[in-house]
């Protein structure tokens, strides 16, 4: 009941949201099945006359059903940037499979004898295909139509991610927020569209045949204006945003940001938290979100915008772990230790660089950035029947790297054994997974324990003034209190929130902070 009422009142707060965003759903869903139908239809006629084809062309459109959404959306961002065009491409592909093969099923099923008939009173081949057969084979065509709609609704909500908008925004915020109401503030809907396409489509589907072909003429008709409500005005501004799903729901992040910044006229589009750099560095957006170390910031000649008003808690990087593993294995806790302090912002920018920009392989800069620091020693031979340690990452290079430098200092100072599962995701899964013991230790940042899985009252954090050793004294409090896990000593590097602009773009403009940016908006 708790969970209803949240959720009715995330729609209240949002309902200027939520409707743009659903009727962007239905631009996508109209625009990409319009082109199904174009594409698919007269395809699936042309293999209804060259039977020789139909294995080639259905084995294709099925290997493009198979292709995940987010891998093939990730092949068309390099051809066609980002926004409405790699979602509506992708959609359309995913469309053809049911739409060819119920159109050339449809004509299959079609009676000989009665296109022999209509042979016989003189109608020519094209007179056949639209006054016998494609009459007759209406109702096998819309139930592909029917069910293409069904996936386009449910896979474009991954439009989301290439900042194509759509009830996705609501569903990856809440996954990365770990907010099961934000989640179901999109889902819901995208399900509700789904069910009421399905059953319009079922409805039309069981009409005569004469009263099919009328209702199915306009309800073809009605694709280009369904999907012309993509193309609705929307906010612009003289600069464009493109912030992760996790920026835009955070308190740390796009709220306290323009609350206290008051950053109301930057108009923005939500990205996949792959994606933000590539489309500031391609100019696609003009502002984005990012993490003050990151290597791409030098690799790619972005600037960060000062936060000279603080609006970003600190994140320094500090292991946690399950106490459990220190009091089995207590010669771990002097080896964990030789890494507190030792990496420094810069240095840490410059190890995401080598994995981002050289590409390098993090276990690589692992090795050459302790054999520096005279921390290397070289693995231990394997001993049979050793307890091994479980290290964890989220799914971003830093984290690979961090990992990757403890498994190497466990490997040459223990006998122990050690397990790497990188790339489990954000935040929640990390943490989930270190308290149900699936992982025994993972990489997290001060200012993501405090807002993000603790949550706390806006007065405790007010309250700790942004302090870093403050904010780590109360994270490590609260998690020993809540989850019986411990915070052991920080790596030295603060990994904060920062927004980012291309170098040249914001010397042109004269911006070097967050409060330069916000006086350029609104001159």
């Amino acid at each position: 009941m708790e969970t209803l009422t949240a959720l009715f009142a995330f729609w209240h707060e949002q309902a200027g949201k939520l409707g743009e965003q659903t009727v962007q759903h239905i631009g996508l869903t109209a625009g990409s099945l319009l082109l199904g139908v174009l594409v698919g239809v007269p395809l699936g006629v042309w293999l209804s006359r060259r039977p020789r084809w139909v294995p080639a062309v259905l084995g294709l459109a099925g290997v493009l059903q198979t292709v995940p959404s987010i891998a093939l959306l990730g092949v068309l961002i390099p051809l066609m940037g980002i926004g409405p065009k790699p979602a509506l491409f992708a959609l359309f592909l995913y469309s053809l499979l049911p739409i060819i093969r119920n159109t050339l099923e449809g004509i299959r099923g079609v009676s000989p004898a009665v296109v022999e008939a209509a042979r016989g009173l003189g109608l020519t081949d094209g007179q056949v295909l639209r006054k016998v057969e494609l009459p007759l084979a209406l109702p096998v065509l819309m139930a592909g139509i029917r069910t293409a709609t069904v996936i386009n609704v449910g896979v474009a909500t991954l439009a989301a991610y290439v900042a194509a908008g759509g009830l996705g925004e609501f569903i990856f915020g809440g996954i990365a927020l770990n907010n099961p109401v934000m989640i179901l503030a999109g889902a819901l809907p995208a399900a509700g569209l789904a069910l009421a396409f399905d059953a319009l489509l079922g409805g039309v589907q069981k009409l005569s045949t004469r009263r099919l072909t009328q209702v199915g003429a306009g309800l073809l008709l009605a694709l280009p204006l369904l999907g012309g409500l993509y193309l609705l005005p929307r906010a612009t501004g003289k600069l464009l945003a493109g912030f992760s799903p996790e920026f835009v729901g955070r308190a740390d992040g796009l709220p306290g940001l323009t609350k206290t910044y008051g950053l109301t006229r930057l108009p923005s589009v939500v990205l996949a938290p792959t994606l933000v750099y590539e489309a500031a560095r391609n100019a696609n957006v003009d502002v984005i979100d990012g993490y003050s170390t990151d290597g791409r910031i030098r690799a790619y000649g972005l600037r960060v915008l000062r936060d000279d008003r603080r609006a970003f808690p600190p994140y320094f990087a500090v292991p946690v772990v399950r106490p459990e593993l220190l009091r089995q294995h207590p010669e771990l806790g002097a080896v964990l230790a030789q890494l507190a302090g030792q990496i420094s912002d810069s240095v840490m920018t410059d190890l995401n660089y080598r994995a981002d920009y050289l590409h390098q392989a993090p276990q690589r800069i692992a090795e050459a950035f302790l054999k520096r620091r005279g921390l290397w020693r070289a693995p231990r031979p394997a001993v049979a029947g050793a307890a091994v340690v479980k290290l964890g990452s989220k799914i971003f290079a830093e984290q690979y790297i961090l990992a990757e430098l403890y498994a190497a200092l466990i490997r040459g100072n223990t006998d122990l054994a050690v397990e790497t599962k990188t790339g489990l995701g954000g935040t929640t899964i990390c943490f989930e997974a270190l308290r149900n013991g699936a992982i025994d230790l993972y990489p997290e940042y001060t200012g993501t324990g405090l807002l993000v899985l603790l949550q706390p009252t806006p007065a405790a954090v007010d309250s700790l003034g942004g302090r870093p050793a403050a904010v780590l004294g109360y994270v490590r409090q609260e998690f020993r209190r809540r989850y019986g896990l411990e915070w052991l000593a920080p790596l030295g590097f603060n990994n904060t929130y920062a927004l980012l602009m291309r170098g040249k773009q914001a010397r042109e403009l004269g911006i070097v902070s967050v409060s330069d940016l916000g006086g350029y908006l609104r001159r």
